[in-house]
């Protein structure tokens, strides 16, 4: 299997993988996801579609296989945004983050009233203290490096061959 190959192959099943899990979690597991967690996953969403697309022949399966890396890396970013939030690092900044908020009896039942039920602020399950937020982030980000590592390794073959880099980054049938 080539480098591409590989590279192809985690694209499609990193966000696979991810989004079976947040699903399984929510539908079998009984975890509500709240609003930062729904953010996770629609990169995923467009990098799964877009990996799919990247098996095609004749499209150009080198820049689907990238943009689907930099789509798993996005949600890698709001994962590190989220896990920020539920350690408290940082403070939230959605709704399901915002302190209720003074005012009259009337504002403060409004405010309630309009807050989540679900909090983006507290993790809902860990494990070994990491919450799915930051195993979102550390396996997003992790697997975006390593795909984009594997779209720069050249083929054994144009190694041998000493081809440059780009003559080798066609994949081979």
């Amino acid at each position: 299997m080539t480098a591409f190959q590989k590279a192809r192959a985690l694209a499609l099943l990193v966000p696979a993988a991810l989004l079976g899990g947040a699903w399984g979690s929510q539908l079998i597991g009984g975890l509500v996801p709240c609003e930062m967690c729904h953010w996770q996953r629609w990169p995923h969403y467009a990098a799964l579609v877009i990996a799919l697309l990247a098996f095609v022949p004749k499209v150009s399966q080198r820049l689907l296989v990238l943009l689907a890396a930099l789509a798993i890396g996005a949600s890698g970013v709001i994962g590190v945004l989220h896990a920020g939030v539920e350690y408290h690092w940082w403070p939230g900044f959605t709704a399901c983050t915002a302190a209720i908020g003074g005012g009259s009896n009337a504002d403060v039942l409004a405010s309630i009233m309009k807050t989540p039920i679900v909090r983006c602020d507290a993790p809902q399950w860990t494990l070994f203290g990491i919450s799915l937020a930051g195993f979102n982030a550390i396996i997003s980000l992790g697997s975006a490096l390593v795909i984009l590592f594997l779209l720069t390794r050249r083929s054994r073959r144009a190694r041998a061959a000493g081809a440059p880099a780009i003559a080798a980054r066609r994949p081979t049938r």
